[in-house]
């Protein structure tokens, strides 16, 4: 018993010191050293950076149901079309890191600095007709969602104020993917801490007007994020500029260098495609789920948001194996690279395996925490039930994509994006829940049924090992 209690006590001592040195930004020892070690001291600030982005996420609705029904409807019609934004911010910041984190493997920080500058560019430049969009049609795209017209005259502000401030949306995701490339985790880490924080403050004094502060209902929480993010981004130029990170940016590294554009380009365009093929379904979903009415909607996106604030803890083991992948085939070390891949899917799989029963056991108790209409609380738990199914699959094939990409394989996984979610997961949602009027259990059931073939399928093109012979 006595050997028992001081092998668990060695344990716990072990994983407090990991979390003490990784919060304080510890060397990870990418290129060598113990793997297990070196994933857990970058997983560990990515996880909580995505666990920063997933508690926004949460802490948001949680708000917005406060104000109503459609409140809610709009918020859901207008996430799914800023996932676009997501998708172009997503993928500029993985062929980012992918890129940094090559020219870091092979011990050319100038270079890693350099091309972090050419993505800012782009950053810039994809903005500009996302910004155009949101100021002059957001209530045509969201009648295009199908919302009623009391939902746009309610929420049409929202989803201009979102789409509108789309750049400080890329921005942050991609400063942070320059940091992350550089194994400067921390510092993604604490930009979100700092922005969504900010954010968490400023929803519930501007949606409900507290003290000095307007009443702006559902505005409100578009207006808190975009003040939240803009001081995250803040702080990353700052440390860009003058901090102790890896990646510094001096003023003779803003020359713009067409060859390293375009070589961004064609590495972030693969990625980029995958979260634009992956997202339009889920708008096409959105669509679909539209056709039985705000109820439902209300309870597929509240079921949405809780299940985002568990799968991007998850990314951020994912892009764990993302920076280990970039940075030790960048040091010609493809075995460990690939050893770092299978010991990473293993952490997540316990990770979400542990969600999945808090799901089937507490879903409704979740569901019931966003709102007191009963029919949503069903809705979204009946949701989050079903989503639970494929959790096990998430969590390897969420490590898997994330690996290709980290390898400069991007064309893999998008080419995966578009047979199973364009090919297989749309077609059998309408068939499910049109053609067989299942309802929104079709479209439930059709998502699982995509994202755990897309674990699969990834798992027999991983083992193929092309990704290892990739130049960026």
């Amino acid at each position: 018993m006595n050997n028992f209690v001081k092998t668990l006590s060695k344990k716990f001592s072990t994983i407090w010191n990991l979390i003490r040195l990784s919060l304080a930004g510890d060397e990870s020892q990418i290129l060598s050293g113990n793997i297990d070690r070196a994933i857990f001291l970058l997983a560990i600030p990515m996880t909580l950076e995505m666990l920063m982005e997933s508690l926004f996420a949460i802490v948001d609705i949680f708000f917005v149901s406060k104000v109503g029904v459609n409140a809610v409807a709009v918020v859901g019609l207008t996430e799914s079309m800023l996932t676009i934004t997501y998708s172009l911010g997503w993928g500029l910041a993985m062929g980012t890191t992918a890129m940094v984190a090559r020219r870091v493997g092979e011990h050319d920080n100038n270079g890693a600095s350099i091309s972090a500058v050419q993505s800012i560019y782009l950053a810039l430049l994809i903005s500009i007709p996302i910004t155009i969009a949101g100021i002059f049609f957001s209530e045509d795209l969201l009648r295009l969602m199908g919302a009623s017209e009391s939902l746009i005259a309610e929420g049409s502000g929202y989803t201009k104020i979102a789409l509108s401030s789309n750049l400080i949306v890329i921005l942050i995701f991609l400063v942070n993917g320059i940091f992350r490339g550089a194994g400067d985790a921390t510092l993604a880490m604490r930009t979100l801490m700092i922005a969504n924080s900010l954010n968490i403050v400023f929803d519930p004094l501007l949606i409900f007007g507290i003290g000095p502060f307007p009443e702006l209902g559902v505005e409100g929480a578009a207006l808190a994020t975009v003040l939240g993010r803009a001081v995250g981004i803040l702080y990353q130029l700052y440390h860009l500029k003058k901090g102790k990170g890896i990646i510094k940016i001096h003023k003779n590294n803003w020359q713009f260098k067409p060859n390293i554009v375009f070589r961004l380009i064609k590495l972030s365009a693969g990625v980029t495609a995958q979260f634009i093929i992956s997202s339009a379904s889920w708008i096409f979903l959105m669509r679909i789920m539209s056709t039985f009415g705000s109820v439902a909607l209300a309870g597929y996106t509240i079921a949405i948001r809780v299940v985002v604030f568990t799968l991007l803890p998850a990314w951020g083991f994912s892009n764990a194996a993302a920076t280990m992948v970039g940075q030790n085939l960048g040091a010609n070390q493809p075995d460990r690279a690939e050893k770092a891949v299978w010991r990473t899917g293993y952490f997540n799989m316990i990770f979400m395996g542990i969600i999945m029963i808090l799901f089937f056991a507490f879903g409704n108790n979740i569901a019931s925490f966003f709102s007191e209409e009963n029919e949503v609380v069903l809705n979204a738990a009946e949701c989050l039930r079903i989503f639970a199914m494929g959790y096990l699959f998430y969590a390897f094939g969420m490590v898997l994509v994330q690996s290709f990409n980290g390898a400069g394989d991007t064309k893999t996984p998008t080419i995966m994006n578009l047979f199973i979610f364009w090919m297989f997961q749309i077609p059998l949602a309408y068939t499910l829940a049109i053609l067989l009027n299942i309802g929104s259990t079709g479209v439930y059931y059709s998502i699982v049924a995509a994202e755990s073939s897309f674990s699969i399928v990834g798992y027999f093109l991983f083992k193929r090992g092309k990704w290892k012979t990739i130049k960026v």
